[in-house]
């Protein structure tokens, strides 16, 4: 019996951005290095706690807490954590016991807690999303308090703001939602089912067959998904029906948020729903609407040769699959197998020799796994166990993916001494958390005299390997014309573009430093004298300003901001890059106040 569920997320859009906007992200990791995605938590049982014993049959007779609360003794809830007494006392188990197969794994993988319950998505403001459809913006989703308001998808977004002038728009970031269900599909069939699938843009679908016993039923497993999902900060629907087409139908047009289908139901249940459930094509629903044909069940009397020619060959294989009478399979999500060696150690090892022979052998294992899977690693892991139960870990990354043994092996030569083995190292296990395709790349002819360039990807693993992975870096420009804004760190094999041609300071500070002792003519003449961290400064040549007005569209405080900047040369020979805020003729474009943001060479 084939039993499949769809998971239908109606408001995915705007709650992941609602999500992304309340998750603090990690300084210094980059999110396109992030491999894994959120960690998502642990499932809880939908009602823990609930005894088994028959509620009628009161305390467990000849306990000494049987006879209720006398007014010498403290009530049971009123006592301590403490000083209550235990549930086998009281003559109940704690709560339900779990399968078996569910506690071998936890749904994130980990043994963690649970992740506490976000705040609420929606504020006082109703939210939309808006996508660019070619010559305009598009509403894509809405909140509840915008959809109360008739703010629709598909919607015009200059009708939406002249609709409602209080209103929150948010850019749409469908690769992003994309990305988030791909993850959501590989947890599911790592921790759910063997066989997932992305639906669309907005769910999922799991093949529960001959899995549900593991979650309690049917009923148990679609609460749990719910529960599971709600604990993230997403609404959602789920039906279980028979065939992928039913479940699809039913999560997004049933209209409850469970809907679970008897066998051979299917026909009976999509009868009233309204054509555009069987997932048809825009032209096979604006001719059904022209011949009149408004629900699923106006399609049963018809035969299949007036339909096929009315709708096309794609309606009536979508009605027959949904109705189970032709097999539509699903494309599986496949989790990926980190590539991973490992040696087990007949007597324990302790020395730099012995482990960097160890090491070699691991790679040896490692690069050939990589090239029948066309990858190159990006970061390695080592892992060695010791006799005290200890771990060790060493970890070493590549600016380029390479399957380079030797290269490697010289990688890990530079941490072997932070190695401590202890007693002695029984196991040692390498993985390769973060690979890339490495196809073969095409060599220069034996007789090309062209001189090629040299591969600096070995010399940057080097020095990376001596002085941190931070230390090596490019600067990259970004489109933005605040200069504190306009620069950013790039990888040491970057290629940086659109460097801008005007002249900046070889240094700039990190935050820009306030001046005292400023004299200057205004509005458009550089200082003539200036005080910074301590000392006075006479200026002898000056050049300016160059005027910066505020970006508006990312914060309402740099509507009207100005900044005018200076190169100024002191008469010791410094040359510095100064700011003043405010163009010195209206009062709200600044304070008037000199700060030092550089210095050139």
């Amino acid at each position: 019996m084939t039993r499949v569920a769809s998971l239908f997320l109606p408001q995915l859009p705007i709650e992941r951005l609602r999500r992304a906007e309340r998750t603090p992200s990690h300084s210094g990791t980059p999110p396109e290095r992030a491999r894994a995605g959120p960690r998502f938590p642990e499932p809880v049982d939908d009602n823990p706690g609930t005894c088994s014993v028959p509620r009628g049959g009161g305390w467990r007779p000849g306990a000494r807490w049987a006879q209720g609360t006398h007014s010498g003794e403290p009530s049971l809830d009123a006592l301590p954590a403490h000083q209550r007494p235990t549930m086998r006392e009281l003559g109940r188990r704690s709560e339900a016991a779990a399968p078996v197969f569910r506690a071998l794994r936890s749904d994130d993988g980990t043994s963690g807690g649970i992740a506490a319950p976000l705040p609420p998505l929606w504020g006082l403001r109703p939210t939309i999303v808006v996508a660019r459809t070619g010559q305009r913006d598009v509403v894509t989703a809405a909140c509840p308090a915008a959809l109360d308001l008739g703010l629709v998808p598909g919607m015009a977004a200059a009708h939406a703001r002249a609709l409602v002038s209080d209103l929150d728009l948010l850019d749409a970031a469908p690769d992003a939602d994309r990305a988030w269900l791909d993850r959501l599909a590989l947890h599911a069939a790592r921790c759910w089912t063997p066989t997932a699938a992305v639906s669309g843009t907005d769910g999922l679908w799991l093949d529960l067959s001959g899995t549900t016993h593991l979650f309690g039923g049917e009923e148990r497993f679609a609460a749990r998904l719910l529960g599971f999902l709600r604990r993230l900060g997403f609404t959602a629907r789920v039906a279980i029906a028979g065939t992928p087409g039913a479940a699809h139908a039913l999560a997004r047009y049933g209209g409850a948020g469970v809907r679970i289908l008897p066998e051979g139901g299917e026909s009976e249940a999509l009868a009233p729903l309204p054509l555009a459930a069987l997932r048809l094509a825009p032209e096979a629903l604006a001719a059904a609407a022209r011949f009149g044909i408004e629900r699923i069940a106006d399609l049963y009397p018809m035969p299949r040769g007036p339909l096929a020619r009315r709708l096309g060959r794609g309606a009536v294989e979508r009605l027959d699959q949904a109705r189970g009478f032709v097999p539509e399979p699903i494309v599986p999500v496949v989790p990926f197998d980190m590539p991973e060696a490992r040696r087990s150690l007949l007597e324990p090892i302790g020395t730099a020799e012995a482990i960097e022979q160890v090491i070699a052998d691991l790679l040896g294992d490692l690069v050939l796994a990589l090239r029948e899977r066309s990858l190159g690693v990006r970061s390695l892991v080592l892992r060695c166990d010791r006799l005290d139960m200890g771990a060790q870990f060493v970890t070493v990354g590549t600016a380029r993916a390479t399957r380079d043994a030797k290269h490697l092996l010289r990688l890990f030569r530079l941490r072997i001494d932070r190695i401590e083995p202890g007693l002695g190292i029984e196991t040692m296990v390498l993985a390769a958390p973060q690979v890339e395709a490495l196809a073969p790349e095409a060599i220069a002819a034996v007789l090309d005299t062209a001189r090629q360039a040299p591969d600096l990807a070995p010399l940057v693993d080097a020095l990376a390997g001596r002085a941190g992975d931070a230390a090596l870096f490019r600067l990259s420009a970004i489109e933005s014309d605040v200069p504190e804004r306009a620069i950013s760190r790039a990888g040491p094999l970057a290629q940086p573009a659109g460097w801008p041609v005007w002249p900046r300071p070889i240094r700039m500070l990190a935050r820009p430093e306030a001046l005292s002792g400023v004299v200057a003519l205004l509005p458009d003449h550089p200082p003539r004298r200036f005080a910074w961290r301590g000392r006075s400064y006479a200026v002898v040549a000056g050049d300016g300003p160059e005027r910066i007005h505020g970006e508006w569209w990312r914060r309402p405080g740099e509507m009207w901001a100005v900044r005018d900047y200076f190169r100024v040369e002191a008469t010791s020979g410094e040359r510095f890059w100064l700011f003043r805020r405010g163009d010195a003729i209206t009062d709200k474009t600044g304070d008037l106040s000199w700060y030092m943001h550089g210095v050139f060479g």
